[in-house]
């Protein structure tokens, strides 16, 4: 349904910010597919590439066999895009703003209501409502509505999770899920680690640059080393205490624990790190052995 070759995209008045750099990617009919990693990693140039905001300075790129730079009425007519920033009419009521969108797209809302129909009951009470006044919540909602109210066969959704809630974020997923059962593709891109799990596969992006492109179980089944999530107090203590520890291939902060990657299997290791921590002045210490997370994998892919 997409597929991405060898993409370049540049900025700057001498083309000297290389934002997408030599990407390539396929994505299967049906599948939900992430664009995982932070601000400034690219994702916004390729989601704008693929939807024919813009213009690559090499590489190729199709959706649903259509050429992105000769096929694009074909493309804008077929896809729906939910861009990162909420770009529908505030000064329009959620009824107006979904009435105008189906109107431009030559249909009408009762036409495809059932494709919407789960999302747009929460958003009934507030139909009248002016979309500016909604919550950040509601408002990914009804951008959601509206980038499917002309019955798209892809789904562009580029960091529609960022400054929401985390019950508006489970809810949204959620709303994909049901989206896909309905054979609808879906790209979406999200700088939150926690959400890789939810697609089918992912691919982790830095610097305009593919690190990695899999099912989120095997990248992290793929780690090579042995991982331990540490607490003890102060944090800070612990943090240049781990630096400091011989057998640490890398360590840093994640949440209330410190995680410390090894590389070597020793006899009582767990024993002997608290001994050397409690040594350094820490109490309560706590170690457990864990499974790496995409986050840890993403980490180890950049060093």
């Amino acid at each position: 349904m997409i597929t991405a070759n060898n993409l370049v995209k540049t900025y700057g008045k001498h083309r000297e910010i290389l934002a997408v750099n030599n990407v390539s990617f396929s994505v299967k009919k049906g599948e939900i597919f992430g664009l995982i990693g932070p601000d400034g990693s690219g994702k916004t140039s390729i989601f704008r590439i693929l939807t024919t905001l813009l213009l690559p300075e090499s590489g190729s790129a199709t959706v649903e066999g259509f050429d992105v730079i000769k096929d694009y009425k074909q493309i804008r007519n077929t896809v729906g895009y939910m861009p990162g920033k909420f770009s529908l009419y505030q000064d329009l009521s959620v009824e107006e703003n979904l009435n105008f969108f189906a109107t431009v797209f030559e249909t009408t809302v009762q036409k495809n209501y059932d494709l919407i129909k789960d999302i747009y009951v929460q958003l009934e009470p507030f139909k009248k409502r002016r979309a500016g006044k909604l919550s950040g919540g509601m408002k990914q909602k009804l951008a959601l509505c509206c980038a499917l109210i002309h019955k798209p066969t892809v789904l562009f959704l580029d960091e529609p999770t960022t400054g929401v809630d985390p019950v508006s974020r489970k809810e949204f997923w959620e709303m994909l899920k049901r989206l896909q059962a309905q054979g609808i593709t879906i790209l979406v891109s999200t700088p939150y680690m926690d959400e890789a799990s939810l697609c089918d596969r992912i691919a982790l992006i830095q610097t305009g640059k593919i690190l990695s492109i899999d099912k989120p179980a095997n990248i992290s089944s793929s780690f090579p080393d042995r991982i331990f999530a540490v607490k003890a107090k102060p944090m800070s203590g612990l943090l240049k205490a781990l630096s400091k520890f011989p057998d640490a291939v890398t360590s840093y902060a994640f949440g209330e624990y410190a995680h410390l990657v090894i590389k070597k299997e020793q006899p009582d290791f767990e024993n002997n790190l608290k001994k050397y921590l409690e040594n350094e002045g820490l109490e309560n210490v706590v170690i457990k052995q864990i499974q790496a997370s995409i986050e840890d994998c993403f980490i180890k892919l950049l060093k």
